[in-house]
């Protein structure tokens, strides 16, 4: 069943790769997150929903997680809390959260050549949106995570990725690589 919404022909990027690389980087943090079975569940639910352009794909991810858990998963609230914390809109509290949303923006910090692939996979799962719309609503979420004071939250994914995701969000605004 995840296989196939992970399968959906509007995905580009939001696929069961995205999924595997998330898990990739979980192996190699697992040792410093406190549950990490329940971040890894978060990670396998937390695009499963995914409905170009709407406002709600992680609600909806995490509504469905709750139905499929049905009572039978002990940390169901906190793993619908991660899935909820991928909006990247405010700065998450517990340890857990802070890693899914580390390794879900993982690919900021990636070889300039995968995060250039990434942004075209991306930029595939929108085509209700013309060129110049898009460089916009791109430009408007790179330039706010660039304006953090950290885009990674826990220390292992800001010593590992901080630098060269700061430098591939440069690149990609066209601005001065920062030191």
């Amino acid at each position: 069943m995840l296989a196939r919404c992970y399968a959906e022909p509007a995905r580009h990027y939001h696929t069961l790769l995205h999924v595997r690389r998330c898990l990739r980087h979980l192996d190699l943090a697992r040792g410093a997150i406190p549950e990490p079975n329940a971040v890894e569940l978060a990670l396998w639910f937390h695009d499963v929903i995914f409905v170009p352009g709407a406002q709600d794909n992680e609600q909806r991810s995490a509504d469905w997680f709750r139905r499929q858990a049905d009572g039978r998963i002990r940390a169901c609230d906190p793993v619908c809390a991660m899935i909820l914390a991928t909006t990247h809109a405010g700065l998450a509290a517990e340890p857990d959260t802070r890693f899914v949303c580390d390794i879900d923006l993982a690919v900021l910090g990636a070889s300039r050549s995968r995060f250039r692939e990434d942004g075209r996979r991306l930029r595939a799962e929108r085509p209700d949106l013309d060129d110049r719309a898009y460089d916009r609503l791109e430009r408007a979420i790179l330039r706010g995570l660039l304006d953090r004071p950290r885009i990674y939250l826990t220390d292992f994914f800001y010593t590992r990725c901080e630098a060269r995701a700061r430098g591939n969000l440069s690149w990609r605004l066209g601005l001065p690589m920062q030191a």
